[in-house]
């Protein structure tokens, strides 16, 4: 088990698939019997934290984008879990490329953070944000 953004993952070998696996342990039931015992198996770079951190970063969002929140790094990094990778840009500024199923959806979550923000690209990016916008703008009337 390790913690990773601010959450607790399982990594395990899956019988069934012959592959590795990432449970997120709040999401999981326990059973009982619990079953038969395993044998400890080596898990792929010998690091339980750089392989769930590999493994999460690996994902291949369909939509990927570049902001800049004006924010420090620190205080956004704890929040992005496996969506986001965060650079700090000096003491008030961070660089955060980040990745979603929809650029909608992007623009949408890079909103949460309570902190000015510059949207770098790309142009389905600016766009989305520029949707949302006028979508937000059109509900507070």
């Amino acid at each position: 088990m390790v913690t990773w953004g601010g959450r607790w993952y399982l990594v395990s070998w899956d019988l069934d698939r012959a592959d590795w696996r990432t449970f997120q342990v709040d999401r999981m039931t326990p059973k009982t019997p619990t079953g038969p015992r395993f044998s400890p198996r080596e898990l792929p770079g010998g690091d339980v934290a750089g392989y769930i951190d590999a493994s999460f970063r690996s994902n291949e969002w369909p939509c990927r984008g570049e902001f800049v929140l004006h924010a420090p790094a620190a205080e956004i990094a704890p929040w992005v879990r496996r969506q986001a990778v965060v650079e700090s840009m000096g003491p008030d500024r961070c660089r955060v490329l980040a990745g979603s199923w929809s650029w909608d959806r992007l623009a949408a979550w890079v909103g949460m953070f309570d902190v000015d923000l510059e949207v770098v690209g790309p142009v389905e990016l600016k766009d989305a944000a520029a949707r949302l916008g006028r979508r937000y703008a059109a509900a507070a009337g």
